[in-house]
């Protein structure tokens, strides 16, 4: 098996158990809009992919004005919402301190806003586990290759010295546009099709079964 020397993580969907939650809220921000709130399964199809280009993708008709406001009841519902954090999936932050301990270099590649991902840093304290991160308001939103590029930028890697993982077909078509390896978890917002069709080194259906992949990995 290859051996990397970073791992690149999804956030939502792959690390934190929010799906549910983004889903009440993008539902919660179209009805302030006033607008029929998209489904669970509508929304899990566009998790991961930056706000507006997800708004967007849910409600093609709205006009900038309403994508804005739509952006900004999406972002209020959410804060609100995670004055309870969403909890990390079962085994995950054992797997992560894990990794930590051996020294392994750790970076997310998220969706999620800046703010978004500094909010659930300080909530679980575990900001410290991961050495470079690149948000949707950062950079291009995936499945272009820009974050991941740019995090290889940041360590001095090159892309088959690091792997990807995430539960949605962006995050895998973002590392095979990068020359990155991936790695498809299938608890998350996307089924094992849809991850196969980007040629992952492998799907796993288990936290300790990634957490196994991993470790043998690195």
């Amino acid at each position: 098996m290859s051996e990397y020397k970073l791992i690149v993580f999804d956030w939502d969907g792959t690390l934190m158990n929010s799906l549910s939650r983004i889903a009440a809220c993008m539902q919660a921000a179209a009805s302030d809009v006033g607008i029929e709130p998209a489904t669970d399964e509508q929304v899990q199809d566009i998790v991961g992919l930056a706000l507006e280009l997800a708004i967007l993708r849910l409600h093609p008709v709205l006009d900038g004005t309403q994508v804005q406001l739509m952006r900004e009841r999406y972002s209020h519902h959410y804060v609100v919402a995670e004055s309870t954090p969403s909890p990390f999936y079962e085994g995950i932050p054992g797997m992560l301190g894990s990794l930590s301990e051996r020294g392994v270099l750790m970076s997310v590649a998220t969706g999620k806003s800046r703010k978004g991902l500094s909010r659930v840093f300080n909530a679980h304290g575990v900001g410290a586990l991961f050495h470079s991160s690149r948000c949707a308001d950062e950079t291009r939103s995936k499945p272009e290759p820009h974050m991941l590029l740019e995090i290889l930028d940041f360590h001095g890697l090159q892309p088959h010295e690091a792997v990807m993982v995430g539960d949605t077909e962006f995050d895998l078509e973002m590392a095979s546009r990068a020359g990155v390896d991936s790695v498809g978890v299938t608890w998350g917002a996307h089924d094992i099709k849809r991850l196969q069709r980007h040629n992952p080194k492998v799907c796993v259906g288990s936290v300790n079964d990634l957490s196994t992949w991993l470790h043998q990995a690195v």
